[in-house]
C-alpha cells in the first residue's frame, strides 16, 4: 500500500512509518508531500494518509498520530506501547518531559534532519534508531514486571 504524509519528517512523521512497516503493511511505500497538497494527492493515488490535520490517522484527543495508528491496528505489545509514550513525550511539545527518554529521541530526529534533509533517506537512516529504542523498550518492559 501506499502511505503519505507532510514532507519534512521529524519524531511522530518518522515513528508512523517504522510502525507501519514493523506491524501492519511490511512493503508499504510512502510519499512526503507538502500539506497544501496532500488532500490532492491522496485523491490522485489512494495513498492513506497520516500525521496531517484532520486524517484518521492523526493527532486526536491528545493522542499523536503513532498512538492513533497504535489504537486504529489494535496493537498490544506491551513494548510497543511503551515506545508509544516515548514516541508522544518527543513528538508533543508540551508533554516532552513526561518520559525521560523523550528529549533524546527529538535531540535525534533534529540531528537526522540536519543530516538527511530528504524525507526518504531520513526515514531509510531512522529505522534502525526505531528498531533499537523498540529493542529497549521491551527489555525495559521486562525488567518492570519483575
Amino acid at each position: 500500500m501506499l502511505w503519505i504524509t507532510r514532507s519534512h519528517v521529524h519524531v511522530d512523521r518518522v515513528a508512523c512509518p517504522w510502525l507501519i512497516t514493523r506491524f501492519i503493511d511490511s512493503e508499504a511505500e510512502f510519499m512526503f508531500a507538502p500539506a497544501s497538497q496532500l488532500d490532492q494527492l491522496v485523491r490522485q493515488t489512494g495513498a492513506i494518509p497520516f500525521d496531517a490535520p484532520g486524517v484518521e490517522l492523526g493527532h486526536h484527543e491528545n493522542r499523536c498520530s503513532f498512538e492513533s495508528i497504535i489504537l486504529k491496528y489494535e496493537l498490544k505489545d506491551p513494548g510497543l506501547l511503551r515506545l508509544a509514550r516515548i514516541v508522544h513525550a518527543a513528538d508533543v511539545s508540551e508533554d516532552i518531559d513526561a518520559d525521560p527518554i523523550a528529549r533524546g529521541l527529538e535531540a535525534i530526529a533534529t540531528g537526522y534532519s540536519l543530516r538527511y534533509p530528504a524525507d526518504l533517506e531520513n526515514l531509510e537512516h531512522q529505522m534502525q534508531v526505531y528498531d533499537a529504542l523498540y529493542a529497549w523498550c521491551r527489555l525495559d518492559v521486562a525488567k518492570n514486571k519483575l
